[in-house]
């Protein structure tokens, strides 16, 4: 059975078609032509693309594409070179140029603002049109085939033609063709390689990513927005087989030796084959694409080589245009269709082709066995199929379990599972089958605006659900609406609208969940209004309108618009629903009722009061640290929750079950916060006893199923099971007093059934007896009836009766099991010491009764060939182990029950994995005992008095550790556990049971382990608190930056803003010991700071900015977290997503500071080494060679400024001149000019060597070096030697 989270997670992980409104640009894109050239082993690819448009204007100056990552080439427009354009790359941005800290962050989170705001993303590529383009005006009858002829390029007219009605846009200009050749050598986003890496033992393959807006344009230049739709040509040019793709070629080699991008590891990787045996390097790389395969050739200069092609007729945006490279294997799941449906679909039949990975066929076809069935219900029902064939591929490492593109699903290997799995089979059934409804409505029918968002999402969700109901049941299908309807009254409060909520998707994908949940709800509860109101067919014609227009071309761009789809709704459905779309659509909230009814005898009439308690004032919530961030997102961007709406309008179906058992419905209309209404009565007989009924059920003869004793069968259809008074004694049941069957029999009618159509999304509250409702348990076959009686005695006072009432639910095969499952989880509640554990003796005797040998408490071997009975027995032991007494503690009984089912668990003879059922075990045993867990003050007194208790407890955790430890030999699914056994680690490691070890889940997060398996034992460590320790911080941001999975780093991401947020709100990961805390009877005498600090704490539970401050505070002197933050924003492995999600965390912790650190190394000493003499180049003499070089001393103070020496020669005035005797004041100066020459010869005199004045020639051996000075004073010639006095 699916359990209440399934609901979340089959809608998790998923790759959303976000919309938005774009700006015009001025012009739309015709047809795209796209080449690429994939090198797989060095994980780079060129190639080129040629794009032609339509001008809106003769006055189209420039052309704004998307473009990342890619390195321009060429550039051609018409088919002529030019070379006017910009081009920034966001990538090349994405990291400062300077050594820069974390409160830096901005200036980076600046650089990349146009690429991390709301969509759309700003174009990166802006090319100017030249001159001499001349943009004309056609004829308007002028076809594009005229367009096209005049451009030299028939092929795109030939391909556009035919899809103009589709596109809806006529051709009023010159078509313009431009052509970008361009190569991208480190891929970060776009593109997914995996098993190229050393160590990754997968089987290697590629494939693209299209998640987010944006992802298109990382691979080729387009306009990469969701209305740009334009028909397709793409190629791709790559290695035949495996091993092709890891030999490294001739021309390879050469580039290498060129200096592009040759370095040895990448040539290494390149040479050696990374351990495939010779059959996997034989294996031939298959090409999968959007669109229908033309061709697919060998190279004929390079045979390793081929070139594969697809055409996509159908107009689609870029976004929905995907690709995958590998070993596929082929799987035909055509072939799984039914005769008959073969038969009436004939040649309209669509081939449905599934792909995977080595060695996995047998598992895609057991995971996709329904998907034929169900994409011929969908053509049968609402419309032929948009394109000529449909295609899955299972693909490793995804980020989304499904990503929709055109005529392709890219699936994760983590949705497929064998034959022998039946725990995913729902869950996983329901997501693909989504899957393929997003082929009409998210790839053909797109949202408009974002605001949209809701009608494409609830309409896929809804043509699902209509499947699903074909395949699994009526009863499957409105148990799971019913709980659903319970799961969105619980979430929406203080959220916007599901309109609304389209706006913000781009903020915190996890808002598409609850758009998910709600949008198909509000269309299911819109449909049984349209069936009631006009009799039609409901909303099932209107979808099949809807796509009809599409296909027709009466939707503009296959954009749905939600105010046309009301129209649509109303043209149809023959109503106005005004009202009905304020309230649900732009509207929040859901109503909660408050119903209460009394019978008038007098007046034969019931009066009824119905009373709308919605906008009553609620009590605050804490803030839940799984989704911290997305309500600090929504805080900060000034995103608040819609109005509460005091009264929903519209019609309810009230049904009463009079005394003789025939219903009677009423309809009633709501229209304001109270409504007081009269219900006449019609049966005047009285109400049939209950006990006379049961004593004739079980003494007299049995009853005869014929027309005459009908009523009869209705009035005891279902529970009446265990009847016997030797049962009744045997299971402790309990039955009516006579005080209530004496009330029971005054009673005029059986029981009031609010909403019994299920119009309405809503909280019941009903104020009819207990006993009413065990009647509408019993007799109504409705299941949404007989949950809501189980709902409502398992939140009433504990008593026998109740639990006798739900063991007669669970033993009765006749209930759906939903139903069943739903009374064994209300037993754990009648569990008390109060009424003598009767809820307990009841679930451990329904699992003796059910699966173990008869007499005897020993398990039986397991068989799970009934789904119903394998969902008991997983329903039962987590309904145990949630029993505890008055101190909050698990009776040991309890315990040793769930202990022994483990130890004693026999597989044997089973055809079905017991690996789910062996982790709900582990999970109910750890969750059991960590809740008797003895306090520091009761383990001295266990150890005397009970040494039994702390005994057990160690079998309990060797009990565990022993199918961890089997786990590793032969691996469960998805080692589920390993995972079991970490969570039951985690959960006693937190109530203080064990030590808590990190070496314990660090062992689990490496890479090599299974993805899910790696994510648990992160997700402990976040837990337990152990991301504080900064070893463990710097290991698990060094993951969350460099792990080579995307879909590791998108989890990472995730667990990091549940640490932050457990840090935020103080939640520590270890309970404080009971004797710490002060006594009920001890006086408290509160001060003023510890006043103060518990408004603190107060604030930072309760509100996101005193969360914050605290946040701030906390972690405000932890440079471990700074520094290795910071690093992984500094990491290529990250895509532009992932960065912005870091930059807006830095944003929260750290206060931004402008500036430039400037890194200057200080000044070191010199050293002189001299190398001896030697002849120089050029020279006949040897020469003193001198090596000067720096020490590893550094100057760290600077040097003081030397003195200048005057006592060998004299410091000279300002302005040098010489007086000569006798010359007049005119001719008084003339400036000197000091020369210094070598002496000529050896033997000639000169001046001894002073300080600062060095020979430069080099004197021979025994000679004294001389120096001559000779001042020159201009206008004479006379030297000044050594005996010539200086003036």
């Amino acid at each position: 059975m699916v359990g209440l989270m399934d609901i979340t997670e089959a809608v998790e992980n998923r790759g959303w078609t976000l919309a938005y409104q774009r700006a015009d640009v001025g012009f739309s894109v015709l047809h795209q032509r796209v080449q690429l050239d994939i090198d797989l082993a060095l994980r780079k690819l060129k190639g080129s693309t040629e794009i032609t448009i339509s001008p809106h204007s003769a006055d189209l100056k420039t052309v704004r594409l998307n473009c990342r990552q890619c390195d321009l080439n060429r550039l051609s427009i018409n088919g002529k070179p030019s070379a006017s354009m910009t081009y920034t790359d966001p990538y090349k941005q994405s990291r400062l140029g300077w050594k820069a800290g974390i409160n830096q962050h901005h200036m980076l989170q600046d650089r990349l603002e146009g690429q991390l705001r709301v969509p759309p993303p700003e174009p990166e590529l802006v090319i100017n049109l030249p001159k001499s383009i001349r943009i004309l005006e056609l004829d308007p009858d002028t076809t594009l085939d005229r367009a096209g002829k005049a451009s030299g390029d028939p092929m795109v007219v030939d391909v556009t033609q035919n899809t103009k009605p589709a596109i809806d846009q006529t051709t009023r200009f010159t078509p313009i063709i431009i052509s970008v050749d361009f190569s991208i050598d480190e891929i970060r986003d776009g593109i997914q390689f995996v098993g190229f890496n050393s160590g990754d033992l997968q089987f290697p393959h590629a494939y693209s990513q299209n998640s987010l807006p944006g992802a298109a344009c990382c691979l080729f230049p387009c306009l990469d927005a969701v209305d740009s739709r334009s028909t397709w040509e793409i190629s791709f040019r790559c290695p035949r087989t495996i091993g092709d793709a890891f030999r490294r070629s001739v021309s390879l080699r050469s580039a290498s030796s060129n200096g592009i991008r040759g370095t040895d590891s990448q040539q290494a990787d390149a040479e050696q084959l990374p351990g495939l045996s010779d059959e996997e390097e034989a294996l031939d790389l298959v090409v999968i694409c959007s669109g229908d395969m033309t061709d697919e050739i060998i190279d004929p200069r390079d045979p390793s080589k081929k070139t594969t092609s697809f055409t996509c007729t159908t107009p689609v945006a870029p976004q929905h245009i995907g690709f995958a490279i590998g070993p596929f294997e082929h799987v035909d799941l055509a072939a799984f269709r039914e005769s008959d449906e073969d038969d009436k679909l004939g040649q309209n039949a669509v081939p449905v082709h599934g792909f995977c990975l080595p060695g996995r066929a047998e598992e895609l076809k057991n995971t996709c066995l329904p998907l034929a069935k169900a994409i011929d219900f969908f053509t049968l029902t609402y419309g032929s199929y948009p394109f000529s064939s449909y295609k899955l591929c299972f693909l490793e490492d995804s980020m989304q379990d499904c990503v929709e593109t055109a005529s392709l699903s890219l699936c994760s290997t983590r949705l497929l599972f064998p034959e022998d799995i039946i725990e995913p089979l729902d869950r996983v059934t329901r997501q693909l089958v989504y899957t393929l409804a997003c082929q009409w409505s998210g790839v053909n029918i797109i949202p408009k605006e974002p605001a949209d968002t809701w009608a494409v999402v609830g309409m896929a969700y809804f043509i699902t659900d209509m499947f699903m109901r074909k395949l699994s049941g009526n009863n499957e299908y409105r148990y799971q609406q019913k709980r659903a309807s319970d799961l969105v009254c619980g979430l929406d409060v203080a959220r916007p609208s599901i309109y609304d909520t389209g706006k913000i998707l781009w903020l915190e994908p996890s808002q598409a969940e609850f758009l998910a949940l709600k949008s198909p709800l509000v269309l299911f509860i819109l449909d049984r209004r349209l069936q009631k109101a006009s009799g039609s067919s409901g909303f099932s014609r209107i979808i099949s309108r809807v796509f009809l227009n599409a296909k027709v071309g009466d939707m503009v761009n296959g954009a749905l618009n939600t105010a046309n789809f009301q129209k649509t709704c109303e043209r149809l459905g023959h109503a106005k629903l005004d009202v009905f779309f304020a309230q649900w659509v732009y509207g929040a909230g859901c109503p909660r009722f408050r119903v209460t009814q009394r019978f008038n005898k007098k007046r034969l009439v019931v009066e009824m009061l119905i009373q709308q308690v919605q906008g009553d004032a609620q009590s605050e919530v804490d803030i839940d640290p799984n989704t911290f961030m997305r309500d600090v997102k929504e805080d900060l961007q000034g995103i608040f929750a819609g109005a509460v709406q005091p009264a929903f309008t519209g019609p309810m179906t009230i049904r009463i079950h009079e005394a003789d058992g025939t219903p009677y419905e009423h309809i009633v209309e709501i229209k304001e916060v109270m409504t007081k209404f009269d219900i006449p009565y019609n049966t005047k007989y009285k109400r049939l006893k209950r006990s006379r009924r049961q004593k004739e059920r079980t003494t007299g003869p049995a009853i005869d199923f014929t027309a005459e004793n009908h009523d009869d069968v209705l009035l005891y259809c279902l529970g009446d099971v265990l009847q016997t008074e030797e049962e009744v004694r045997e299971w402790r049941l309990s039955e009516w007093s006579k005080e209530e069957e004496d009330k029971m029999s005054q009673e005029s009618y059986e029981w009031i059934r609010m909403d019994a159509d299920f119009e309405w999304i809503c909280k019941m509250q009903l104020n009819q007896p207990g006993y009413m409702y065990l009647s509408q348990l019993q007799q109504d076959r409705d299941v949404v009836a007989q949950l809501e009686s189980i709902q409502f005695m398992a939140a009433s006072r504990e008593h026998p009766l109740v639990s006798t009432i739900f063991i007669r639910t669970l033993m009765d095969s006749r209930y759906f099991h939903g139903i069943r499952t739903a009374a064994a989880t209300a037993l754990a509640r009648l569990a008390k010491d109060e009424i003598g554990w009767v809820g307990l003796f009841h679930l451990e005797k329904a699992f003796q009764e059910f699966f173990c040998l008869p007499g005897s408490k020993m398990t039986r071997s397991n068989d799970f060939s009934d789904r119903a009975s394998y969902y008991i027995q997983c329903a039962i032991p987590r309904a145990i182990a949630k029993i505890r007494d008055n101190s909050g503690k698990a009776p040991l009984t309890a315990r040793k029950f769930l202990y022994e089912k483990l130890r004693y668990n026999d597989n044997s003879n089973n055809e079905f994995s017991d690996s789910h059922y062996l982790a709900t075990l582990m999970n109910a045993l750890a969750e059991s005992i960590s809740s008797a867990i003895p306090q520091q003050s009761e383990i001295f007194d266990l150890m005397t008095n009970d040494g039994d208790e702390l005994a057990f407890f160690h079998s309990c955790l060797e009990e565990i550790d022993r199918y961890r430890r089997i786990d590793e030999w032969i691996p469960s699914y998805h080692n589920i556990l390993s995972a079991a056994a970490l969570e039951c680690k985690r959960r006693l490691m937190t109530a203080g049971g064990i030590p808590t070890r990190a070496a314990d889940f660090l062992q689990y997060t490496q890479d090599g382990c299974y993805s899910d398996l790696r994510l648990t034992a992160f997700s402990c460590l976040v837990e337990l608190g152990l991301t504080r320790n900064d070893h463990m911080l710097r290991w698990f941001l060094f993951v969350l930056g460099t792990d080579p999975s995307p879909y590791i780093r998108e989890r990472m991401l995730y667990l990091f803003g549940k640490s932050l947020g457990l840090t935020a709100v103080g939640e520590s990961s270890h309970p404080t010991p009971a004797s710490a805390g002060p006594q009920p009877t001890a006086l408290i005498i509160e001060q003023e700071s510890s006043t103060q600090a518990r408004q603190d704490d107060l604030a930072r539970r309760k509100t996101i900015s005193g969360a914050l401050a605290a946040l701030r505070t906390d972690l405000a002197a932890n440079t471990t977290l700074q520094s290795s933050l910071w690093q992984a924003i500094t990491s290529p492995a990250l895509t532009l997503p992932q960065l912005g999600a870091l930059l807006e965390i830095c944003s929260l912790l750290y206060e931004p500071q402008t500036s430039i650190l400037l890194v200057l190394k200080y000044p070191r000493y010199w050293q002189c080494h001299s190398n001896g003499r030697t002849t120089l180049p050029g020279t006949s003499k040897p020469s003193l060679v001198l090596t000067f070089s720096h020490t590893s001393k550094v100057r760290t103070k600077l040097v003081p400024k030397l003195p200048l020496r005057t006592s060998a020669v004299p410091q000279a005035p300002p302005t040098p001149a010489l007086k000569r005797s006798g010359s007049s004041s005119s001719t008084a100066t003339a400036p000197l000019r000091l020369s210094i020459k070598p002496p000529k010869k050896p033997g000639t005199p000169g001046l001894p060597q002073s300080a600062g004045m060095l020979a430069p020639a080099t004197p021979s051996e025994g000679t004294k070096p001389k120096l001559t000075l000779k001042l020159n004073v201009k206008g004479s010639s006379k030297g000044v030697g050594p005996g010539t006095p200086r003036g």
